[in-house]
């Protein structure tokens, strides 16, 4: 088997601070980690502009048909499938956003640490997941030298997919074959390559300004609202009408009615009250405005 060299990656160092662990106290540990912690958003704000390009190349990609894609393996992997799972509840999305972990869906609750090694099964996954040059692909690796990740993002740029990585060391393997790199320098774990810690939560920080952004960038939200979220418990019920009244200042009564008359759909129900119309006209004019509430209420203000 051939030697592989990880010595050189930051996310592979020590920690100075960490270096006798197992003679702190539970309290001078947990304080050392939460410094650590602490310094992880700031390394992502020094790759807002990449994230920036990023979001604007996924929301001309949903706007335009395509999809978002997750890749990644172990944590990285778990990740992606999180961020993509999280997007049809919040956000009212069907298929637009998706996630691939290395060894398929089982591997989220067991880990496949192998499956993490081959190229080949990440070049497979990509084709059979049918991408195709609308979509966008989104390597998700620590390191930045997963084998699987770099061989679904070489497939991806094959099939004219746009491509970007999210790596935690700089000049990353995955960054060389992405079109679009997202490397961060997050620096030594508390424990020595244990990636799930700071890298983990760098990833994560990342994948929801990915995925938030983007979702407000095709008319998800109004104001700061989740007017697409799908009300599937009685808890979502309830925030369904308390989003109706904080967008249109009606009372509980009314947001239940409405919420109801629009077929439970908060979107639709916020503009039925704001254009005072019916369901019918409300759906119709969220649809020549593409989704935005705010666009919808133009031709009111045009009256």
């Amino acid at each position: 088997m051939a030697k592989i060299e990880i010595t050189h990656l930051v996310t592979e160092s020590r920690n100075p601070k960490t270096m006798n662990l197992d003679d702190m106290s539970i309290h001078q540990f947990l304080e050392i980690m939460n410094e650590e912690d602490a310094s992880v958003p700031l390394k992502v704000k020094e790759v807002l502009p990449q994230i920036e390009k990023a979001v604007a190349k996924i929301i001309d990609a949903l706007k335009n048909g395509g999809k978002l894609y997750y890749v990644g393996s172990g944590t990285s992997g778990r990740l992606g499938v999180l961020d993509a799972v999280e997007c049809p509840p919040t956000f009212g999305t069907t298929d637009e956003v998706q996630g691939i972990i290395a060894g398929g869906d089982s591997a989220f609750v067991k880990a496949k640490e192998g499956a993490e090694d081959n190229e080949e099964g990440g070049y497979q996954d990509i084709y059979n997941a049918a991408i195709t040059a609308r979509d966008i692909v989104v390597g998700i690796a620590a390191s930045g030298r997963t084998p699987h990740t770099i061989g679904a993002l070489k497939a991806a740029n094959e099939i004219g997919a746009f491509t970007i990585s999210i790596a935690c060391n700089p000049n990353s393997k995955v960054g060389q074959v992405a079109k679009l790199a997202i490397d961060m320098t997050i620096g030594p774990e508390v424990i020595t390559g244990s990636t799930r810690l700071k890298a983990g939560t760098a990833q994560k920080l990342v994948l929801n300004m990915l995925s938030t952004a983007s979702m407000v960038g095709i008319g998800k939200t109004y104001q700061n609202l989740m007017v697409d979220m799908k009300p599937t418990n009685e808890k979502l019920v309830e925030r369904s009408k308390h989003i109706i009244m904080e967008a249109t200042d009606c009372s509980y009564e009314q947001a239940s009615i409405v919420f109801e008359e629009s077929h439970r759909q908060t979107k639709i129900a916020i503009v039925m009250i704001l254009l005072d119309c019916d369901e019918k006209t409300a759906r119709l004019q969220l649809e020549k405005h593409h989704g935005f509430v705010k666009n919808a209420m133009m031709d009111k203000q045009a009256d």
